[in-house]
């Protein structure tokens, strides 16, 4: 299994949409999700003292081709219409590739 953790900022004025997009997840989203291999995933939200709400996810992959899990996905239309939703809430804290929202992460620390 991998961990991967990543971030992204959220619109001040789309912070509390997009809590209330993820308080009822759609189930086609979950479902996908799941199919994908991905489990205990999770986003938080804090306000740091810049002003901003970043915003940090983390989920574990227990699949064997991440790349191949991630295209699946990414080529759902259900997630494709969700995250049309939601991305428009979110601002790239560093340069990505277009589309891209969330930063990639690395991990410094684990213990089980």
């Amino acid at each position: 299994m991998k961990r991967y953790g990543m971030v992204t900022r959220a619109l001040p004025e789309k912070l509390d949409e997009y809590k209330q997009l993820h308080a009822d997840v759609w189930p086609s989203v979950l479902s996908m999700i799941e199919q994908c291999n991905i489990q205990n995933y999770s986003i938080y939200v804090t306000r740091l003292p810049d002003g901003n709400h970043y915003l940090f996810s983390y989920f574990e992959y227990a699949g064997d081709d991440f790349e191949a899990d991630m295209t699946k996905m990414a080529a759902d239309p259900e997630t494709q219409r969700w995250w049309s939703v939601c991305k428009p809430c979110l601002e790239a804290v560093e340069e990505l590739a277009p589309g891209e929202v969330w930063a990639p992460m690395e991990e410094v620390f684990h213990q089980n």
